[in-house]
């Protein structure tokens, strides 16, 4: 059997670099490693011996050119896992230089564009593994008309509306590609102690505090589940198109996921803010 090519997003940090550090000594695996900063990639791909590529999420030019850089990376060999993790959260409304809000650009539509962009590489048999959170059940709620939240900005909202359309997204792309292959799932790893909530003081205080470190699991617990689902067997060992709350397949999601007219809707509109 050849060595399987996993591009993991969000790999310097949090539950990405703790998955790929899982995977270090393991022959089964070629790693391809994406993350923001550039020392803290070249850290993590140093010490599990992996090529690197630096994009900002926030840019969306970003996110092709990183597009490119894989598939000239990979040559012909086939895509079979990618793993959308990259994700952040924060407190002030703000645009980026593409018009959309950060949270919902960096968290979903760049995941989205990347997706897109490697499609064509995906082997017979890829697996998409989306990193969704609670957040979209506990606050999400979609505005088709208003998906940068310029109307009420709330950084929860945009957090939770931001994983809310990664599993919107986990769902259209089982619909419409699974019968081809394709198997994806979106699932959310836990309350991790991680950096990822440093942009929004709230959560940052909860995360960062004495307690959240003695309590809350910590990146390593995330980093294992998230290797559970690349080492798994797609639709046996976990089903395609579904949430997982860590490894437990849950019903329990927000009324809008299951909305198979939303999820066309938002992939739709998806693709023509990107010019897809």
């Amino acid at each position: 059997m050849r060595k399987k090519n996993v591009i993991v997003t969000g790999a310097s940090d949090g539950i990405g670099a703790a998955a790929v550090h899982q995977f270090a000594n393991n022959q089964n695996y070629n790693l391809y490693l994406v993350g923001r900063n550039r020392a803290k990639i070249a850290a993590v791909a140093d010490e599990v011996h992996a090529p690197y590529f630096i994009a900002d999420f926030a840019d969306l030019e970003q996110v092709r050119h990183l597009a490119t850089a894989l598939k000239t990376s990979l040559g012909t060999a086939p895509i079979d896992i990618l793993v959308n993790n990259a994700g952040g959260l924060f407190d002030d409304f703000a645009l980026t230089t593409d018009g959309f809000e950060r949270t919902f650009q960096i968290n979903y539509l760049a995941q989205f564009l990347l997706t897109q962009l490697l499609l064509p590489q995906f082997s017979s048999e890829v697996a998409v593994i989306n990193t969704s959170s609670i957040a979209h059940k506990l606050y999400g709620h979609l505005d088709l008309n208003d998906l940068n939240n310029q109307e009420h900005y709330n950084a929860s909202k945009a957090y939770g509306d931001s994983k809310l359309a990664d599993l919107l997204f986990s769902k259209e792309l089982h619909r419409r590609y699974h019968d081809q292959g394709l198997t994806t799932l979106a699932f959310h790893p836990g309350v991790i102690r991680t950096n990822f909530s440093n942009g929004q003081k709230n959560w940052r205080q909860v995360y960062q505090s004495a307690l959240g470190k003695l309590v809350l699991p910590s990146a390593d617990a995330g980093g294992k589940t998230l290797r559970y689902f690349i080492e798994g067997t797609p639709d046996v060992t976990w089903q395609s198109g579904e949430y997982y709350s860590k490894r437990r397949l849950s019903k329990k999601v927000n009324p809008q996921a299951n909305d198979i007219v939303l999820q066309q809707q938002l992939w739709d509109k998806t693709m023509t803010l990107l010019d897809l």
